[in-house]
């Protein structure tokens, strides 16, 4: 349960249970006005019981008040201010229980059945107080400790994901070093054929370029999670900034051999935003397209309703794939072996979209003859 739906919870069960503290008490109330009250004094009546005595209450509370707070004093002052104050406590509030019918230890009996009455009626009154309270401190215990689990389970998914992204990254890393380090050492011991040596360069900057791609999209993917990173949000015409990224990938789709639809409105769609951020995700999108798209194949990309959709009639996902599709380095073994993704650029866009209040959707039923879409709502 989240934090804030837990508030609400736990403000929604306070009001019903001072409701029901409320409804207590008003029906124990109608009961000792309508039954125990007169019962008493029908009693009382019968035997001839008088209550008589003078009581000041609120001289008797500040006397108690003054009590309690001599207790910090030093041990003799302490114990002469207290023991003042309690005859000064029973002047305060003297009570006599008298009946002509009763004398002796039978008097005596009298008096502390009253008390106990008034005591027992007195526990019943605040009953309903101690229950709601003892009720809500379960119903608080219950909860919080139902959240610190969920917080233990997020801890613990946190670690687990941690540590397969750490391992992702030394994978990555580690299979371009391998090839660079043996074509280097080749060259340098020239083992290497002159015909050959310039496919060992060429090898050897690729795989630094990979590597230089991987560090770099990890950067931005940990600064994005940073605490402390702030979005520049700035008025932005979006069918403009989408028109934009098209254009720098559009090589791309051309080289592949795909056939790019634009439904992108002419006039003005201002929007508050991060260009520079946002602008990075939309091309994330575009990027997945043209490395998982088909050679060949079609490529839309819409704007509407504030919506951005990128679409491609590449492969289907699998569904069990596509759940964890926006985590760091999620790929299938198939995309890593053969198409040269690092897993993170869908990550980073989902990152970004989140921090501009927005959410990126996976639509695998988009239908017009697609077989995915991602979806930018803002």
């Amino acid at each position: 349960m989240q934090k804030k739906k837990l508030k609400w919870y736990l403000i929604n069960r306070f009001l019903v249970i001072m409701l029901m503290i409320y409804v207590s008490g008003e029906l124990i109330s109608m009961l000792y006005r309508s039954i125990i009250f007169p019962f008493i004094i029908g009693f009382m009546n019968d035997q001839q019981i008088q209550i008589t005595g003078q009581s000041n209450i609120f001289v008797f509370m500040i006397q108690m008040l003054l009590y309690f707070v001599a207790s910090f004093l030093p041990h003799g002052a302490a114990e002469w201010i207290q023991y003042r104050l309690s005859l000064a406590m029973g002047e305060a509030l003297q009570i006599n229980i008298n009946s002509p019918l009763y004398s002796g230890r039978w008097s005596i009996l009298l008096r502390i059945m009253f008390i106990a009455v008034f005591l027992f009626l007195l526990g019943v009154r605040l009953l309903p107080y101690a229950a709601g309270a003892v009720w809500y401190y379960r119903i608080v215990t219950v909860q919080v400790n139902q959240l610190l689990e969920e917080e233990k389970e997020h801890q613990f998914a946190y670690e687990r994901k941690r540590n397969l992204l750490l391992s992702d990254i030394a994978h990555d890393i580690k299979t371009p070093i391998t090839t660079i380090c043996g074509y280097s050492k080749a060259l340098a011991e020239g083992v290497v054929q002159e015909e050959k040596r310039q496919a060992y360069l060429d090898t050897i900057y690729n795989k630094s370029m990979r590597m230089d791609e991987l560090v770099n999209l990890l950067f931005e993917y940990v600064k994005l999670g940073s605490e402390g990173y702030v979005l520049d949000r700035q008025p932005c015409n979006l069918a403009e900034l989408l028109r934009e990224c098209v254009a720098l990938v559009y090589a791309d789709f051309e080289e592949k051999g795909m056939d790019v639809a634009l439904e992108i409105p002419e006039e003005n769609v201002s929007y508050e935003l991060d260009r520079l951020q946002m602008g990075r995700a939309i091309g994330n999108l575009l990027s997945n397209a043209v490395r998982y798209g088909r050679e060949g194949g079609r490529v839309l990309v819409r704007l509407q309703d504030e919506v951005i959709m990128v679409a491609d009639d590449g492969e289907p996902i699998d569904p069990v794939f596509a759940e964890h599709i926006f985590e760091p380095f999620t790929r299938g073994d198939k995309a890593r072996s053969t198409k040269g993704g690092t897993g993170l650029g869908l990550g980073i866009a989902f990152q970004i979209v989140k921090m501009h209040g927005g959410r990126l959707e996976l639509d695998c039923h988009c239908g017009e003859g697609y077989t995915k879409a991602f979806k930018i709502r803002l």
